[in-house]
This record gives structure tokens, sequence and C-alpha cells, in this order.
């Protein structure tokens, strides 16, 4: 999979699977994928994740601006930080990937969190902030009005077809 990251119109992605169908893995490659691909100066990602040990292996690679837990305050001040980068970067310069392991842990931060998110979301790739967040679909009907963003889905695997219907919503 390609993502050119200077057009904006694939916006955010959805990547939803089982649990254990390889989304955090999925994510761990484009990490490790950005390393590989580009230097610092023109992509870097941050990860938002609730198990942090998991992505032990990346914590010192050049291009990683941070791992953080959902349940960290300092989480609140990434969203809010990438939200002022993004409305000061004229998008002729650098990328951030923002690797969101779980939207559901992610949308019970407080308001102006969840604000920071949103514009994420909507504006981000224009400004060359790029979401790339996992959801597992048993979990998609707590948070369906955050589905709405997303334009780009990836499916694992998802035993019970029924809860596909969530993440598979055709606009």
């Amino acid at each position: 999979m390609l993502l050119n990251l200077y057009d904006p119109i694939p916006g955010p992605i959805l990547i939803s699977g089982d649990q254990a169908s390889g989304k955090t893995t999925l994510l761990q490659a484009i990490a490790t994928a950005t390393e590989q691909m580009h230097s610092p100066s023109d992509v870097q990602y941050s990860v938002i994740t609730q198990y942090p040990k998991e992505w032990d292996d990346i914590y010192s690679k050049q291009n990683n601006a941070g791992i953080y837990s959902t349940q960290d305050p300092t989480t609140q001040d990434l969203l809010y930080s990438l939200v002022t980068w993004a409305h000061n970067n004229k998008g002729d310069q650098q990328s951030v990937l923002l690797l969101i392991d779980d939207l559901e842990a992610l949308t019970k931060l407080n308001q102006q969190a969840e604000q920071s998110l949103r514009w994420l979301l909507l504006r981000g790739p224009s400004r060359r902030v790029w979401p790339i967040v996992t959801i597992n679909p048993s979990r998609a009907r707590h948070i369906n009005l955050w589905l709405e963003f997303f334009r780009t889905r990836l499916f694992g695997r998802i035993f019970d077809s029924t809860e596909s219907k969530f993440t598979d919503r055709r606009f």
C-alpha cells in the first residue's frame, strides 16, 4: 500500500479488524517503513496506544516523535500541539503520521482533546498530519459518530459479519 503524503483526498485511514488480527502489527510496519523510506526532516510519527510496551522496539528510532499512552495527560498536549503545528504548516515540508491504536480509548479524553482529534480527522491530511487509526469492529457501535470522519478503510479479519456493518459504512 502506498500513501501519497501530498494528496489529502484519502483523508484519515481507519484500520478495522478483530482482536489479534494484526492491527497493531500493521501500525508498527508503517512506523518501520517510515524509518526506512524517509528522513526525520521529511516524515515523523507519533503513536497513541493503551499499551506502550508493545512499541518498545521503536522508542529510540529517529523518525519517532513519541509514544503516548491514552491514559497519560501528555496525550492531550500532543493532540493540541499537532493542531497548532498543522495550522502553521503550509504543506510544503514535513509530514506527521499520527498512529492511533484503538480509537475508542482515545475518545474518552477531555473535551479539548476531543476537539483537537476531531480537527485532525477533518483537516489534518490537508495540512500533512495523517491520522492512521485502528478500531475493533465489536466496539465500533460505541463510537459510531467518529467513524464518519474516515473515507479510507482497511479491513482485516472480522469473524462476525454483523459487526463489520459499523465500520463498513458506504458513502
